[in-house]
């Protein structure tokens, strides 16, 4: 902008025929590139306004004292402004940086494959600049096979950061040594109702979902704890895993042993679509919930990341606003022929 504005200045006054009293508008640079510039550049420019206002060719050579007192002064002090703002922003930058590190360190990227099974996921937090709210998801190789977790904590943005991080860790133990996901359900839960008594938040409480292929990737065990079960995408259909609904964690309501799982058998080229409730939940400005289960069939591609990419944008055109963290999580498991 400082620049345009200089070279208007200067191609207008040049084509007219007659002086023009337009040499105010060059005291508007200096202040302008403070936007833009470094203290540097802004000097320059500043220095540049004032040598055109000598220059006759611009027919800019009849300033005041007054004038070139003012433009001066204000030169000066939009390069101050401007060491200012580029200090300022350098240490937003170093800020910027380490919050990213962080944020990466509690939910690092998805690996491509773990195992049998191809991982995709897409994470868009509700909080603007933020890489981790309240949603998470995770796949990790046990002893038993490829676990997942997918979860919503109470909350969104960096306020449930702190959460997210605990269930991350604990679930990342129990996938290591606990023989069954019931029993990895139950140590989340665990985990934390001991949070939420030392935070004094009796409030406190996720929802979750747990997978467990086989090593051969040729069955699936489910646990949900208080969240939707996955879609299985078979024969280009898709449809709701049948699982008996356990309550959240958190809540200290149920002993990891009234966590019932779901058994289902998986042929070559199944999906599961696992999505969070800022998907299952979303809804239009008339109120209609967002229609996944009758949409994700025609938005489905061989590419998984290009599937994600889909039922994101068809989500934000369905609803406009986005107002809740939105996961979505696309397994595709590669079974294992028989010897």
């Amino acid at each position: 902008m400082p620049l345009a504005l200089l070279a208007a200045v200067c191609v207008i006054t040049l084509v007219s025929k007659r002086p023009l009293d337009i040499g105010f508008l060059l005291g508007a640079i200096p202040p302008l590139a403070v936007l833009s510039y470094g203290p540097v550049a802004t000097a320059i420019l500043g220095a540049l306004v004032i040598g055109l206002q000598h220059t006759r060719v611009f027919h800019l050579d009849h300033p005041g004292n007054t004038d070139l007192l003012t433009i001066g002064f204000v030169s000066v002090l939009s390069v101050f402004v401007s060491y200012v703002r580029s200090h300022r922003d350098a240490q937003l930058d170093l800020e910027r940086t380490v919050a990213e590190a962080a944020q990466h360190a509690v939910v690092p990227p998805l690996p491509a494959r773990v195992g049998p099974v191809r991982c995709t996921g897409l994470y868009r937090a509700a909080q603007s600049g933020t890489l981790v709210g309240g949603d998470f998801f995770d796949v990790r190789q046990s002893p038993r096979g490829v676990r997942v977790v997918m979860g919503d904590v109470q909350g969104h943005g960096l306020a449930a950061v702190s959460t997210v991080a605990s269930l991350l860790g604990a679930f990342r133990e129990a996938v290591l040594d606990q023989p069954a996901l019931p029993s990895v359900a139950a140590r989340l839960d665990r985990r934390l109702c001991v949070d939420s008594a030392e935070n004094r938040r009796p409030e406190l409480f996720a929802t979750v979902v747990l997978l467990e292929f086989s090593p051969d990737a040729r069955a699936v065990r489910i646990v949900a704890c208080g969240s939707p079960p996955p879609l299985l995408l078979h024969d280009g259909k898709a449809t709701e895993i049948e699982v008996t609904p356990g309550t959240p964690l958190g809540l200290g309501l149920s002993p990891g042993s009234s966590y019932e799982e779901a058994t289902v058998r998986l042929q070559r080229g199944d999906r599961l679509f696992l999505a969070s409730d800022g998907i299952w939940e979303a809804r239009d400005t008339r109120g209609s919930f967002y229609p996944l289960i009758d949409r994700l069939p025609d938005l489905a591609d061989d590419d998984p990341v290009v599937t994600t990419r889909r039922v994101w944008r068809d989500l934000v055109r369905h609803c406009g606003e986005i107002r809740d963290d939105v996961t979505m999580l696309l397994l595709t498991p590669e079974p294992v022929s028989p010897v």
